[in-house]
């Protein structure tokens, strides 16, 4: 509807959502801090929702708020809202209340045939089976992490050192988390919503090109990422 120069239309955006499972701000806003190091230029202003259906009280929403925005996010609202009172709670403190909206997709897993033996027989690599479900992360410290299945919207998969991947790549893959400018990002189907290398990283809407949805192997080159065809 336009009117006196202005037009309401309903539209819907993609926003990060963090899932709170712990009172403490303090460990939250920690916990925060360390994710964002992995990528700060990504994180940095970013919208945020809060997911509060794990916790069994009312959070201090002002506190949590301020905190989220000492580390350069925008808490624009919550999600998981279970009664009234935390829902009047949350809008006195000027976050909305949203609902969630559709479940994202988790992919049928298949286990892979073509996964080579030495790969899952490698020092200090970790062996996930199955898909990564959205909300969901999975982290190989000190080594590589082999995910025999696909990684969904909203779910993370974080290693040392390489990411491998034998299925699709909707969420957040990061590799060379503490560094390391030789890891390298291996997935069969690239839909990501976030890849990263030792820091430097590309979002969904810089990867939606002739890469998109191929097999490909990321890279570090001269601090740019590579991408090559499998």
């Amino acid at each position: 509807m336009a009117e006196q120069g202005i037009e309401l239309k309903g539209s819907s955006f993609t926003l990060s959502v963090v899932h709170i499972a712990d009172q403490d701000i303090n460990i939250v806003k920690r916990l925060l801090a360390e994710k964002i190091a992995v990528a700060p230029a990504f994180f940095r202003a970013a919208p945020l929702v809060i997911n509060i259906e794990k916790l069994s009280q009312t959070p201090d929403f002002k506190a949590l708020a301020e905190a989220l925005r000492e580390l350069d996010l925008v808490p624009v609202g919550i999600t998981g809202v279970k009664d009234d009172a935390t829902r009047a709670a949350a809008r006195a403190a000027g976050l909305a209340v949203i609902s969630s909206g559709k479940t994202a997709v988790t992919p049928t897993y298949t286990e892979p045939k073509d996964v080579p033996t030495e790969l899952l027989n490698l020092p200090n690599t970790k062996v996930h089976r199955g898909p990564v479900r959205s909300g969901q992360q999975v982290y190989a410290p000190n080594g590589s992490l082999v995910v025999l299945g696909s990684v969904s919207n909203g779910a993370e998969v974080i290693a040392d050192d390489s990411v491998h991947i034998y299925g699709q790549l909707r969420g957040r893959a990061v590799a060379g988390a503490k560094g390391n400018e030789s890891a390298r990002i291996y997935c069969q189907q690239l839909m990501a919503e976030l890849v990263s290398v030792a820091g430097h990283y590309q979002i969904s809407a810089g990867l939606q090109g002739e890469h998109w949805e191929q097999a490909i192997t990321i890279s570090l080159v001269d601090e740019q990422l590579t991408f090559d065809r499998l």
